[in-house]
């Protein structure tokens, strides 16, 4: 490995979690950007509503979970909440009781306290977010329900974990926000993806100045569901096929979006500004149903409009770009893409080389001769701590190669602790803006609209996030007093 390197984004921080400086006095949106129509101007902040940023989360002795949405998702993370230490699940629910049922008997046959079960109606959720032993709420529904009960639990005083996306509306992106920022509580995105093993070691990589000067990125998520789609009970009431008939969106392309937003500081140094939409003509399910679904099965009753690839180009404001893909229609092997490039060198992931973890790589002076190489080495030296100090247990606990324990660990830990969240509402919502403003993309025949910025201005602050320190989880009994 060489070892002169470009100056890393660690050493512009100076070591100093807690301090942050502007990058560059009048940085703004991009100069290709400016005489655009805004997608959604920033509204005032209400008196007394102050910024997120920064905040510490109070110190918990014990994080106490309520879970909303048990189906396929919801009952597998409730089981990973439950494993990681000074954590308790004291609530589920769900608008079919027999699940909620069903999770705290999971619980209480595996040793754990059982929770309490609500259930049996559409506002269960409701009379469960009344408890007041309930510090966060990780949400797993159908995404129509993602804002109301998002905004509805931190309007009962608790912290929110919101699965992909936290809304689907400008409108509710910026209510959350702002409601966030009313009840000094924490809302983020359930991004997953961003604790990936590779994904950590990407950005680890990029804020070391192994690239260089990173200049663009590709992300998205490319997953055949076309058999899931049209199960009768995998998604239940076919909630997430119906998404389809509705509109033309990217829909879903935040768990390749985030790392790659990461690893370029949006929010902590850049933003993105502008977002152009193309879609490919929806063909995939309508074939898929044609072929393998039985006539009379309630789908043929469906029309499908949203592409079947559907592609954001966005710049940010210091010229870099990002490409965002969203592809659950077509017969393809899985991917999120995560690439990552700049002026010395390059990094690609899903390349099939599952000896390296599935990455490759090309960085200079290390490499030359316009051949790949193995990224195997690489990741050792860049793994992220996280993966270093609970790496085994992810693996044994939790989901998705780990990485879903790994997200459910630091979050708890970061309560425990009282420390910053690694991603915030801001970053949340400005990861699920491309479902709206594809849209207006899309009705506008491909032009460029603005992406808000949901900071209101405090992007240009280096600051940390995903690129955290080492820190340890706090012993049990732990000495911090109880949260009130």
């Amino acid at each position: 490995m060489p070892e002169i390197r470009a100056v890393s984004r660690r050493l512009l921080l100076g070591g100093a979690l807690a301090t942050t400086g502007a990058l560059a006095a009048g940085v703004g949106a991009s100069p290709a950007s400016a005489a655009l129509p805004q997608a959604a101007v920033a509204p005032p902040r209400r008196p007394g509503q102050k910024t997120m940023i920064d905040v510490p989360y109070p110190a918990h002795r014990t994080v106490r979970v309520g879970v909303i949405g048990l189906g396929n998702r919801g009952s597998g993370m409730t089981t990973g909440w439950a494993a990681v230490p000074g954590c308790t699940v004291t609530a589920v629910c769900d608008i079919r009781a027999d699940r909620a049922k069903r999770t705290a008997d999971g619980l209480a046959n595996a040793g754990k306290p059982r929770p309490a079960e609500y259930g049996g109606s559409a506002d269960a959720y409701q009379r469960m977010l009344s408890r007041d032993d309930i510090d966060l709420v990780y949400i797993a529904t159908p995404w129509e329900f993602h804002y109301p009960q998002g905004k509805a639990a931190l309007l009962a005083g608790k912290h929110v974990i919101v699965e992909l996306p936290i809304a689907t509306e400008l409108d509710e992106l910026w209510d959350l926000v702002d409601t966030s920022e009313r009840t000094r509580r924490h809302l983020m995105l359930a991004e997953n993806c961003s604790y990936g093993r590779n994904e950590l070691a990407m950005l680890k990589m990029a804020h070391e100045g192994l690239f260089g000067d990173v200049t663009n990125g590709h992300g998205g998520y490319l997953h055949d569901l076309r058999a899931l789609l049209f199960s009768d009970t995998y998604y239940t009431d076919s909630w997430r096929r119906l998404w389809h008939t509705r509109s033309t969106a990217s829909f879903y392309a935040m768990h390749g979006l985030a790392p790659i937003a990461a690893a370029m500081d949006i929010n902590r140094g850049d933003r993105m500004a502008t977002l152009t939409a193309t879609a490919t003509a929806p063909k995939g399910l309508a074939d898929y149903r044609a072929r393998f679904v039985p006539r009379g099965h309630p789908s043929w009753n469906e029309t499908y409009v949203n592409g079947d690839l559907v592609t954001c180009l966005i710049e940010t404001a210091q010229g870099r770009i990002i490409r965002a893909e969203h592809d659950v229609s077509s017969p393809r092997p899985y991917s999120r893409i995560n690439t990552l490039a700049g002026s010395r060198g390059i990094f690609e992931d899903y390349a099939g080389v599952v000896s390296s973890g599935g990455g490759r790589i090309y960085v200079e002076p290390d490499h030359s001769g316009h051949a790949w190489r193995d990224f195997g080495s690489y990741r050792k030296e860049f793994d992220h701590w996280l993966w270093k100090k609970i790496g085994d247990d992810a693996e044994n606990n939790g989901g998705h190669g780990g990485m879903d324990y790994v997200l459910q660990w630091r979050t708890v830990q970061l309560m425990r602790a009282g420390l910053v969240p690694d991603i915030d509402v801001y970053d949340s919502a400005a990861w699920c803006a491309p479902v709206p403003l594809s849209v207006m993309s899309l009705a506008a025949q491909g032009r460029p609209v603005q992406i808000p910025d949901f900071t209101r201005g405090a992007w240009v602050n280096l600051r940390m996030g995903l690129d955290s320190r080492t820190t340890e989880m706090p012993p049990s009994p732990d000495p911090f007093p109880p949260h009130e």
